[in-house]
Formats: structure tokens, C-alpha cells, sequence
């Protein structure tokens, strides 16, 4: 599985707060043969199944959901490579949005390519490696620990300082980000979902942050595990 691992560096994000280096999943997981979660690009994200869910299914092949603040680590790893950006420099056009125009009608296994160039599914690291899905084809559930209680769910109001939204570089809706919430909005109780699905369209961004209820299982929302180094 570690040819499907990609590497994010140490991250500061805005206010201070430090991410250790971690390895993720190059694609949504999907489930193997044997029930349990796996990373390839042949299988199709692993969608209807709820946030608790998915927890267990990272932490039974021996990672952990994605967290809140590497979710942001990643997205500003992403935000900083100029082959993200639609005029291939960092800043300029939009940073790349994924499968999100409504063009197919569920999520789509990792070897699927979109017709349209503007639905490009991956976008680059520093290195070049290539990431699939951070944003399009399926949102994926993440563990809050910024806002969030022990079991990662959402506890309190987004501070005006909350790094879940102050790290992106441009406002909701604009340069690609996707949609974030504002300040003191308040989802407590709800689990936090990131980066879009197949008909999100504007709403679809690496930065993009939404909240869905933890115990149920919907069809555009899938999961990325995270592992130690």
C-alpha cells in the first residue's frame, strides 16, 4: 500500500497551530474484497457508509480518518503547487475544482476520466505525485479537532480565528476554493465533509467545507485515511 501513500511536509497553519508530516491516501478509500477499506485507483470510493464507520474502517488497516487539520495542510500543500492552478501559476485562474459539472451521476473509480479538461480529477504535490480526489466525485468525512469534541465532532461555533476558515488563501466561492462557512456559524453535532462531490460544481474545492449528520450514509460521501511516517 505504500505506493499509494503521498507525503505532506509539516505544515504552520494561520495562528500558529503545527501539523506533523503525514502520509494519506492517494485516493478515496474504497472497500476490498474482504470488507475492508483499501487505496487503489481501480476501486470506486467507498460511499453509504456513515462517519463512525468510516473511523473504524482507517483504523482497522492501521490509519486514522483525516483530520481537520490535515485536511488543511493538505489543501495549502495543494494551493502552493502551480500545476493546481488553471493558469499554471500559483494565484492565477482558479486552483483546479475536480469532477463537480453534474457530467456523471455517481462517484467514479480513480482510472475514470472526465471529458471535459476542466473536471481534471488530480492535482499535484511538491514532487509531482499525483492526488485524486481532494476536491470532486465525493466529499469525504473528517475528524474535528479544531472545532471538535473527542470523537471529532463538531462542538462549538467556527471562531473568527478558526484555522478551518482563515487558512484559505481567497473568500468563499472565488479562485476555485469552493464554499466555507462564516464566522460563528455553528454545526455542532454534525461532522465536517470537505472538498465536494460530482454535481457540486462551485461548491467543490480543495479549501471547500461543509457538515453532514454522523450517523447517516449518503451516496457522495466517502473517506481518506491518514498514516503516521
Amino acid at each position: 500500500m505504500t505506493d499509494t501513500l503521498i507525503h505532506i511536509p509539516e505544515t504552520i497553519l494561520p495562528g500558529g497551530r503545527v501539523v506533523p508530516a503525514f502520509r494519506l491516501g492517494a485516493y478515496l478509500c474504497s472497500q476490498g474484497p474482504d470488507g475492508r477499506a483499501q487505496i487503489n485507483a481501480d476501486g470506486t470510493p467507498w460511499v453509504r457508509i456513515d462517519y463512525h464507520e468510516a473511523r473504524a474502517a482507517c483504523e482497522a488497516i492501521g490509519g486514522s480518518l483525516i483530520t481537520e487539520s490535515q485536511a488543511l495542510a493538505l489543501a495549502l500543500h495543494l494551493a502552493a503547487q502551480p500545476g493546481n492552478w488553471t493558469e499554471g501559476a500559483v494565484g492565477e485562474g482558479d486552483l483546479r475544482q475536480g469532477l463537480r459539472k453534474g457530467s456523471v451521476r455517481s462517484v467514479q473509480p480513480g482510472t475514470y476520466e472526465p471529458a471535459d479538461p476542466d473536471e481534471r480529477r488530480w492535482h499535484v504535490t511538491a514532487d509531482g505525485t499525483r492526488i485524486y480526489d481532494t476536491a470532486g466525485n465525493a466529499l469525504t468525512w473528517v475528524f474535528d479537532d479544531i472545532q471538535g469534541d473527542d470523537e471529532g465532532l463538531v462542538a462549538r461555533p467556527f471562531a473568527e480565528d478558526s484555522p478551518s476558515i482563515i487558512t484559505a488563501p481567497y473568500p468563499s466561492m472565488t479562485r476555485g476554493m469552493g464554499w466555507r462557512p462564516s464566522a460563528g456559524s455553528d454545526g455542532s453535532g454534525y461532522a465536517l465533509v470537505r472538498g465536494g462531490y460530482w454535481s457540486d460544481d462551485a461548491y467543490a474545492g480543495v479549501f471547500g467545507l461543509g457538515d453532514d449528520w454522523p450517523d447517516l450514509r449518503y451516496g457522495h460521501v466517502g473517506f481518506r485515511c491518514t498514516f503516521g511516517l
